[in-house]
């Protein structure tokens, strides 16, 4: 059974800094890239940022570059979010998702996948993140 279960969110001041994580189990790790989303009251489900568990590439979306950093331990199946700086419209719901890039019905790119939901067939509970003063 695939289990994803993110930790670390809570209540912090702007400018201030989080990290998330995310323990993956149940799969390959290595053949998967797993992505953070984070969602808004009202709003979409939004892609932040991705990672390949093989290689350790990541992509980042344009709104969080410089101030979120991926990461990722392979021994303990975990990946991370340091989360810098943060500002009010960082404040969401995230969740991490994970899936392969190349599977019997598709081949895709981590950066045509990462931002993408319908792209991830695991996803966990998530965890709250609240920036406010």
């Amino acid at each position: 059974q695939v289990q994803l279960v993110e930790s670390g969110g809570g209540l912090v001041q702007p400018g201030g800094s989080l990290r998330l994580s995310c323990v993956v189990s149940g799969l390959s790790f290595d053949d998967y890239v797993i992505g953070w989303f984070r969602q808004a009251p009202g709003k979409e489900r939004e892609g932040v940022s991705c990672i390949s568990i093989s290689s350790g590439g990541t992509v980042y979306a344009d709104s969080v570059m410089g101030r979120l950093t991926m990461s990722r331990d392979t021994a303990k199946k975990t990946v991370y979010l340091q989360m810098n700086s943060l500002k009010p419209e960082d404040t969401g719901a995230y969740y991490c998702a994970a899936d392969r890039p190349v599977r019997f019905d598709r081949i895709t790119t981590i950066r045509d996948m990462c931002f993408i939901p319908r792209m991830y067939d695991y996803w966990g509970q998530g965890t709250q993140v609240t920036v406010s003063s």
